[in-house]
């Protein structure tokens, strides 16, 4: 059942989105060569519980790290580790939740380790497009279908696939909510959109097939021919003036 939330409610996942947002900035100024993603995850936590709220994915399933950071062909869910250490042309995937006041917020950015290559600062920003694309029909009376369809056209419009294992969901009082959004589907088809309705758009896009696989260690997620992989992801609320992006602070 999609849990709808009211006007004060979604004033409260702002400051949750906020926080969320700002996390990922703290992130971003960390993204260099030579850092581990261990001391990426050390300062996004730092900055979520100095913020008064609590990282969402700590704990999370038994998740060990406050975020996910995914790296090169990893799509999502990489572990935070001492000895993964980035590399100049590396692009970074950092997925981040903040909890507070009873919600959550989640983003994902995709950050490019010094200069990399023309391919993929390409894939990067044909995701961030994609995400547009999806949130410009976030509107209500429209269905959750018509997000997936815009966002899996323009990344077929660059040649790219969509992950379809992994899909963007609800956002509340817990992390996963009602109703999964594809980045895929038919226009006019899946879940009505009402004002109230708060969801997580994230496109994970393939620089080349769609499929993935999981590894070994239960959460990294890997695509299947090992080509880069790109994520872009915010929380949205539907309302009545249109789309609000909580995790969005600038």
């Amino acid at each position: 059942m999609i849990q709808l939330k009211n006007k004060a409610q979604i004033e409260l996942m702002r400051v949750s989105g906020r926080i969320t947002g700002e996390a990922l900035a703290v992130a971003e100024e960390m993204i260099r060569e030579g850092v581990s993603t261990y001391e990426i995850d050390k300062a996004i936590r730092n900055h979520i519980e100095k913020s008064g709220a609590k990282p969402s994915f700590l704990g999370y399933a038994g998740f060990p790290g406050s975020a996910c950071i995914s790296i090169n062909d990893e799509v999502i869910h990489g572990i935070p580790s001492k000895k993964r250490i980035l590399q100049e042309g590396d692009i970074v995937k950092i997925d981040v939740g903040a909890f507070i006041g009873g919600f959550h917020g989640d983003a994902a950015r995709t950050f490019p380790v010094g200069k990399i290559s023309e391919e993929a600062a390409r894939l990067i920003e044909a995701t961030k497009e994609c995400f547009y694309k999806g949130v410009a029909q976030a509107t209500a009376g429209n269905r959750v279908g018509d997000i997936g369809a815009a966002v899996e056209a323009h990344a077929k419009s660059y040649g790219y696939s969509v992950v379809k294992r992994y899909v963007g969901h609800g956002v509340g009082h817990e992390l996963h909510e009602s109703p999964e959004v594809p980045n895929f589907g038919t226009p006019g088809r899946g879940a009505r959109l009402f004002p109230g309705t708060v969801i997580a758009i994230e496109p994970m896009i393939n620089e080349g097939v769609c499929d993935v696989h999981e590894m070994p260690d239960g959460w990294t997620v890997k695509t299947a021919d090992r080509k880069l992989s790109a994520h872009y992801e915010n929380t949205v609320a539907i309302t009545d003036e249109g789309p609000i992006l909580l995790t969005e602070i600038k």
